[in-house]
């Protein structure tokens, strides 16, 4: 039985315009940064010449365009629907690319219906009152630089709502038996057999439900065998966090990552088996060394367990949990949260937004920087893989980053790329966007000298020539994910091209 989920029945009037603003944004985010040129001497609303070189586009507000419209030739304008603005984006790619594409506007137009979806469902639901969770749950928007980043894969939402961490699900696990001679793990996976009891000659396996149903086909013989055996579910509830197919439970203060054969934004979020060969390597290599760095908080990926006979599909990671890493009396936030907006966001009623963005940067830079300087380890520091717990005045006080899978390790990685790398997550996709939250609710803080304070001091105490190149360096480099997904480029196959550097003086 699926789990209880808020329903996606009739959707509240305005929903379908609501659904069209959150997943136009990020879908012009990308079109205005990766092709569209702008029209010299215009201001609000700003307006881009597309790369066909037939149309201008313009569009009002800052860091989430909204409003598009298209010029008509006779000097209007036309106003611009998510459906209408998915067919001008592909017209307008294959314009540039000179390459056909008819996976990703379906993945558009499937991103743009989950928001739908869940909007119908969030208005019938309570959010959760536990402040970490509800930051968890809180990404309508999702990555702010991705055409589709709410896609679910196309199928229908009775498939996936109960199990969508924007509608505030929690579930518990199918727990499965797996013959013990059939049983291939690395690591400390021992807590996952507190999750149930497995019979003699069996080893247990907690499952993701989506995940199962997913699969199924494919595991016919292994259940009638005997491979494989149903011991029913988790006697407690498990809930995702923004990564979906990363759950929680707060009983075991744990994280369990499971596979999930549905695309979301670049990848199809199996955990594949190159990854998990290598897990145990990265993950020992990060522990180790965020050790020995002061303010440096890693939730540990322990180890994995699965069958020899479905090793990807089957896959359960096991992740530290909060209790042993969030200092006392402080609770921990998801950061894309505060560049999202939640109830109960810190950002919101700063008495000195300059000191709380001091008090951030002091929390999630050096740790990173220093991992990487003294240590070699490239975290990927962006705002998902990012917690921050906030002080009882909401006052950040550290940083916890996950996900050893984003981990790269020099010299397995070159210097070069490695710190690419770093500057993209740190500083593109994490504290440009922050800065500029903080900006939206207080357009009288420059955020940048703060943040060159922080490298210019952190590259003093560690020796790292390349954070102080960083504050005369003309450009970033800013990820492609538009072109990566249209030319149909591996998802970790980054692409970036250069933005303005706002830390250059």
């Amino acid at each position: 039985m699926p789990p209880t989920a808020p329903s996606a029945g009739p959707a509240h009037p305005g929903t379908g315009a609501r659904a069209d603003a959150y997943a136009s944004a990020p879908l012009l985010n990308c079109l205005l940064r990766e092709v569209a040129r702008p029209v010299p001497g215009t201001g609000e609303p700003h307006v881009y010449r597309l790369p066909s070189g037939e149309r201008l586009l313009r569009v009002r507000g800052g860091r989430r365009p909204a409003a598009p419209e298209v010029s008509t030739g006779d000097g209007g304008w036309h106003a611009v629907p998510h459906a209408e603005l998915v067919k001008l984006v592909a017209e307008e790619l294959q314009a540039h690319t000179g390459l056909s594409n008819p996976e990703l506007p379906a993945e558009m137009a499937d991103s743009r219906d989950t928001v739908a979806a869940l909007l119908t469902a969030r208005d019938r639901a309570v959010p959760p009152a536990d402040p970490y969770r509800r930051s968890e749950q809180s990404l309508l928007t999702g990555h702010p630089y991705h055409p589709a980043p709410k896609a679910r894969g196309g199928g229908p939402v009775s498939g996936w709502l109960p199990y969508a961490p924007e509608a505030y699900a929690a579930f518990p696990l199918v727990l499965l038996g797996v013959r013990e001679d059939t049983v291939v793990e690395e690591g400390d996976v021992s807590a996952l057999d507190a999750f149930g009891t497995a019979p003699p000659g069996y080893r247990l396996l907690p499952a993701h439900p989506w995940q199962l149903d997913l699969v199924a086909p494919g595991l016919t013989d292994a259940f009638r065998d005997g491979r494989l055996i149903r011991l029913g579910t988790t006697t407690f509830d498990t809930w995702p966090t923004a990564a979906i197919r990363t759950l929680y439970a707060p009983g075991h203060d744990l994280f369990v990552k499971f596979s999930l054969d549905v695309r979301i934004t670049n990848d199809v979020r199996r955990l594949w088996r190159h990854d998990l060969l290598k897990l145990r390597r990265t993950d020992a290599a990060t522990t180790a060394a965020s050790a020995r760095t002061p303010g440096g908080s890693w939730l540990s990926d322990r180890g994995y367990r699965t069958a020899d006979f479905a090793f990807e599909e089957l896959a359960v990671l096991v992740r530290d949990g909060l209790g042993d890493h969030v200092v006392p009396g402080a609770t921990p936030l998801l950061a894309a949260a505060l560049v999202e907006g939640f109830a109960g966001t810190p950002l919101d009623g700063l008495a000195d937004p300059a000191a709380w963005w001091t008090a951030y940067l002091r929390a999630v830079v050096p740790p990173a920087l220093e991992l990487f300087a003294r240590h070699g380890v490239v975290l990927e520091a962006h705002l998902q893989n990012c917690l921050i717990a906030v002080d009882a005045a909401g006052t950040p006080v550290q940083a916890l980053y996950r996900d050893a899978e984003g981990v790269k390790l020099l010299p397995e990685v070159s210097r070069a790329a490695g710190w690419e790398r770093l500057v993209y997550c740190l500083v593109v996709n994490h504290l440009v966007e922050i800065a500029e939250a903080l900006r939206e609710r207080h357009p009288d803080l420059d955020p940048w000298p703060a943040v060159r304070d922080v490298f210019e001091r952190e590259s003093r105490r560690l020796g790292l020539p390349e954070a102080a190149a960083l504050l005369t360096a003309p450009t970033l480099p800013g990820k492609t994910n538009l072109l990566l997904r249209w030319t149909g480029a591996d998802g970790a196959d980054a692409r970036y091209l250069p933005l303005p550097n706002p830390l250059a003086e």
